[in-house]
């Protein structure tokens, strides 16, 4: 009897929810009828569902795709970065011509009170990095651990791997097709002396750098000193590198084609003297010289 009457009252339920009511909207002086509905439970639960997942579709999209997603907590200005080093850039500038300000100001008035002038010097920032200030004492801790990583690879097989001699590396990648990045002129060398691990191409305004192989993007990123950055993974452990681009049309993990375009030319970068590419091409971990490969 008690499952009967569940399943009774599981089936009135079912009914309330299916039963038509009508919605009228009349005249309230003639009684005459506007409007007419005829709805449900059931179909108005339904309708208020589906604009309910169509709002928050549409919210989340405004918010991922508008700038309103940066008044959110844990979203970022991608370009907030490049506009705090220009923003830098900017009030060392200011910063210099009040100096120089000051100091005319200053012989202004020496040469009104009859003194002297002082000398004008020139406002330059110091750049240099003192290395040999930098004291750095080998704790007995990283000695032991050095001597156990000395003894673990003392008799590896694979010692001989990373022996291998320039001229070998270059014949293993000898046979490689590249496809010119740029075309150009060459106005640095490759030069591992100096750590100038690559070549300097200058080209065209807005001109298009393009992908030496097949490859997969492992680094698009902007940083301080070379700008806009980006790297491509190629087969044979080759690894491209190019540099101080004005615009990265890649990001992370894309695949490219050899020749594809990946990048405009620019002059991003705190160490760049004007628009061109610097051009890195590494082999197994060691830089080659690209004119040995490539014509620009």
């Amino acid at each position: 009897m008690a499952r009967e009457k569940k399943v009774k009252n599981k089936t009135r339920w079912l009914e309330r929810w299916k039963n038509k009511y009508r919605l009228v909207f009349m005249n309230d002086d003639t009684l005459e009828e506007r409007f007419t509905f005829r709805l449900s439970r059931m179909n108005v639960f339904v309708v208020l569902g589906t604009l309910t997942i169509v709002l928050i579709f549409l919210t989340s999209i405004l918010i991922a795709f508008t700038p309103l997603r940066e008044y959110i907590p844990g979203y970022t200005n991608i370009g907030l970065t490049k506009k705090l080093y220009i923003l830098q850039m900017r009030a060392d500038s200011i910063e210099r011509v009040l100096i120089r300000k000051d100091r005319f100001i200053q012989n202004l008035r020496d040469v009104i009170d009859g003194k002297d002038l002082s000398e004008d010097k020139p406002v330059t920032r110091d750049t240099t990095r003192r290395y040999s200030d930098i004291k750095i004492k080998r704790s007995v801790e990283d000695s032991l651990l050095r001597v156990e990583v000395e003894n673990q690879s003392k008799y590896s097989l694979y010692k001989m791997e990373s022996m291998e001699t320039a001229s070998q590396k270059k014949a293993s990648i000898g046979g490689v097709l590249f496809f010119a990045p740029l075309k150009g002129i060459v106005t640095n060398e490759f030069n591992p002396v100096q750590k100038h691990y690559g070549i300097d191409i200058v080209a065209k305004q807005n001109e298009a750098i393009k992908a030496v192989l097949d490859g997969t993007v492992i680094l698009s990123n902007w940083t301080l000193e070379t700008g806009y950055v980006i790297a491509i993974q190629h087969a044979q452990n080759i690894i491209s590198i190019y540099k101080h681009n004005s615009a990265i049309l890649k990001k992370t993990g894309d695949i490219v084609k050899s020749g594809e375009p990946i990048a405009i030319i620019g002059e991003s970068g705190e160490l760049v003297t004007g628009p061109h590419l610097h051009f890195e091409l590494w082999n197994e971990g060691t830089p080659v010289n690209p004119k040995e490969f490539i014509l620009f």
